[in-house]
């Protein structure tokens, strides 16, 4: 249906230049038919000299006369007709200078036209978008920068410390924590950005095999105990065994995300629930868990890179972990999707069976 409306779209332009090639075609030859009355009429064909006896005469005068006119004309239109490309190559060559506030605005007839609305409306899209994705990253390099500094000055300040040799052994043993849960910090971070630079580079969907896809899960959740026992988290997974074609290790990294993110925003003492549902060649797992939902303006944000919906758990994450599993979905041409709805938040995964 949508390659339908776009051939209707690009036919109303071919038919656009067609009629205005016609208009400026039948304008030229009117002009010198009256052009050649007048001088007929006139008598200054005899002044000058010329005499027309054929109609061959006749026709190579009126040729001869029309493409003189015709050029005076596209010379003069050429100015409006180029004006809007020169429009859209100026705009273009801000967003290239790195100027993304440049839109594309055309006024009447050409914004009335499809094809010139559809270009209108996808250069200020495209313009917007990379807009956002600036801001964002701007963001992210700053919040970044500043996440990465804390964790190592705090190793630096408490190894500092523990040169002390008054210190006593419990003091020791709180600091080499902090020291050792900070590195872990760090490692977190560097592994989420690497693999999300890998996945991005990646086009082709290498080393598929065949798994279960429900103990993988359990493993997942299992890794991931010292989180949801820290917070007396409960987790509800009762599915039946499901295997699957996929890359087993770019899977992994989707659940622990996910179930992380559910841990991360849920209250003290309540329960995650991770569901598995199969149909139609396709399996759905869905993570569910209760807190704050999500709002509507940042549905569609929440997948973008560097993006952090709920700056109160900025600490926690850097904006990476959604966007890694929005790639690797796509990657394995499924489709993620969030829904919140009774309190309850809901991510769902989609994949090819």
């Amino acid at each position: 249906m949508r390659k339908r409306e776009i051939k209707k779209e690009r036919l109303s332009l071919i038919l656009l230049c067609s009629v205005m090639v016609f208009v400026f075609l039948l304008f030229s030859i009117l002009l010198s038919i009256l052009l050649l009355a007048l001088l007929s009429r006139t008598g200054l064909f005899a002044q000058l000299g010329i005499q027309v006896h054929s109609l061959g005469q006749f026709s190579l005068l009126m040729s001869i006369t029309s493409t003189v006119i015709g050029a005076g004309i596209a010379r003069l239109s050429s100015k409006f007709i180029v004006r809007p490309f020169n429009q859209l190559i100026n705009q273009m060559n801000r967003l290239a200078s790195g100027d993304f506030s440049a839109r594309l605005e055309y006024g009447n007839p050409l914004q009335k036209d499809p094809t010139f609305a559809e270009l209108t409306d996808s250069f200020n899209t495209m313009a917007k978008e990379l807009e956002s994705t600036e801001i964002l990253r701007g963001d992210f390099v700053n919040n970044f920068s500043h996440e990465f500094k804390t964790p190592i000055v705090s190793i630096a300040g408490y190894a500092k410390l523990l040169r002390r040799a008054s210190l006593t052994k419990q003091e020791q043993q709180e600091y080499l924590t902090i020291i050792e849960e900070e590195s872990l910090r760090l490692s977190a971070m560097a592994t989420n950005v690497l693999s999300l630079t890998k996945v991005e580079n990646q086009n082709i969907l290498t080393d598929v095999t065949r798994f279960n896809l429900s103990e993988q899960i359990r493993s997942c959740i299992l890794l991931l105990e010292p989180k949801w026992d820290a917070k007396s988290i409960e987790f509800r997974i009762e599915f039946a065994e499901q295997m699957i074609w996929a890359n087993e290790e770019l899977l992994k990294q989707i659940w622990i995300n996910l179930i992380d993110n559910a841990i991360k925003f849920s209250p003290a003492g309540e329960t995650v629930e991770v569901r598995i549902h199969a149909a139609d060649r396709q399996v759905a797992v869905t993570v569910l868990n209760r807190g704050e939902p999500i709002p509507a303006d940042k549905m569609k944000k929440i997948w973008n890179k560097f993006y952090q919906g709920d700056e109160s758990h900025a600490s926690q994450g850097n904006g990476i972990g959604l966007a890694l599993v929005d790639k690797i979905v796509r990657l394995h041409n499924g489709q993620a999707s969030v829904a919140c709805e009774d309190g309850q938040v809901a991510f769902t995964v989609v994949l090819p069976q």
